[in-house]
């Protein structure tokens, strides 16, 4: 599909999701009714192959439907962008590549099954975040361990944005046979929706409270093969897949995802709902007439320009050199738009007066979710670190060693 067309659809899907958004975020509940709509609409295959039964999609497509979705909830386009991240990963690992780090021969079968189901409305997520370490994957203390022809993997995820209403998860976790004096092998594993543990119900957060981004406890068998019993509780262990190291997919993961296009959304829905709240009349007198309105959503419309413009160019230079092992604009565009998001909302929230802030204003919502999704992993601070760094000539440690 070309681009506009796209955009339609996402209007579409944007469209039917509006009515409800605000409930969402007030209730902070996961917004079953919007994502099954989004199921049938055909965008979860966005990002997969044509070959697959996808729309086969870019990163530049990626970017224009997200900030579409974005303008009717950011919540739920982070969503999307989970399961994107998932599936465009997944699609650009090659078949020697897999091969060369050591996936079985099962792999590109799993792969092509797994985005096919994408393509008919499969949704996935990823569970990265632990508590004690956020995502530095050097600090993550859920393990894997081989068990016959397949892992078991063990611990808890602190936040998984849709835990418990997804069909998959990519879940990273490092080799528990790693030694202090060598830094941890951290592979994925996509892991069926059935077989995490216990979910957490606790999820009340500032923002992006719709995501449901509760954690859970992992304690499962994934593998080609079935063992008869689970050798920890001699129960009959749930089957899942085996993932793939992280050199295939955790580089593409935290440094070309479309996930950037997150922080984007919040800048420009910010701008939209200010120019709505701007043309509104306030206590009789004409809306340019509010103290700072006009000058504050002149400026937040040229930053809105600029993160908007680095975030399409960066699509593009990803899309255009898939094979290159770093992106710098891409990081460029997760900090130019997570601050610019907050910005943004933070100039016309002030320019709008006290009934911004007022439970269930546009505004208002939009104010948490850009300061939510500047420290979403990766973060703004980090996206500012690779960038320094590289930069400067410096070696960019991610905090885990590739496999």
């Amino acid at each position: 599909m070309s681009v506009p067309s796209l955009v339609e659809l996402a209007r579409d899907v944007a469209a039917a999701w509006a009515p409800r958004v605000a409930e969402h975020d007030r209730v902070a509940v996961f917004p079953a009714a919007d994502m099954a709509h989004s199921r049938t609409s055909g965008l979860p295959g966005l990002l997969v192959p044509t070959r697959l039964g996808g729309m086969g999609g870019g990163f530049e497509d990626y970017v224009a439907v997200a900030m579409t979705l974005a303008r009717a909830s950011g919540a739920n386009a982070l969503l999307f962008n989970m399961h994107a991240s998932v599936t465009k990963a997944l699609a650009m690992v090659p078949d020697e590549g897999a091969a060369a780090l050591g996936a079985p021969p099962s792999f590109a079968e799993t792969r092509d099954e797994t985005l096919h189901r994408a393509a008919g409305g499969a949704m996935y997520g990823v569970a990265i975040s632990e508590r004690a370490a956020g995502s530095r994957l050097s600090a993550l203390e859920t393990t894997y361990t081989r068990d016959g022809s397949g892992y078991r993997i063990r611990g808890r995820k602190s936040t998984c944005s849709g835990a418990g209403h997804l069909d998959a998860y990519l879940v990273a976790a490092p080799d528990s046979t790693s030694t202090d004096d060598q830094p941890p092998r951290v592979s994925y594993f996509l892991v069926p929706g059935a077989a995490i543990g216990a979910i957490d119900q606790g999820w009340d957060p500032l923002g992006m409270r719709a995501t449901a981004s509760n954690g859970f406890e992992l304690d499962t068998w994934v593998g080609g093969g079935r063992p008869r019993r689970c050798r920890g509780c001699g129960a009959p262990p749930r089957r899942g897949h085996a993932g793939v190291a992280r050199r295939v997919l955790c580089r593409r993961l935290r440094r070309r995802r479309p996930g950037t296009a997150r922080r984007c959304r919040g800048a420009r829905t910010c701008h939209v709902a200010a120019r709505r709240l701007l043309r509104r009349p306030a206590s009789g007198r004409q809306p340019w007439d509010l103290p700072l309105g006009e000058t504050a959503a002149g400026e937040g419309g040229a930053q809105v320009e600029a993160a908007r413009l680095t975030l399409e160019e960066a699509a593009r230079h990803v899309d255009r050199n898939r094979g290159h092992p770093e992106t710098a604009a891409g990081h460029c565009a997760e900090l130019l738009v997570g601050d610019t998001a907050f910005d943004v909302a933070a100039s016309l929230t002030e320019a709008c007066g006290l009934g911004a802030v007022m439970r269930g204003s546009e505004l208002e919502r939009l104010l948490r979710d850009a300061r939510c999704g500047a420290v979403m992993p990766p973060s703004s601070d980090i996206a500012a670190k690779i960038l320094g760094a590289s930069g400067l000539g410096l070696h960019v440690g991610l905090g885990a060693h590739s496999r």
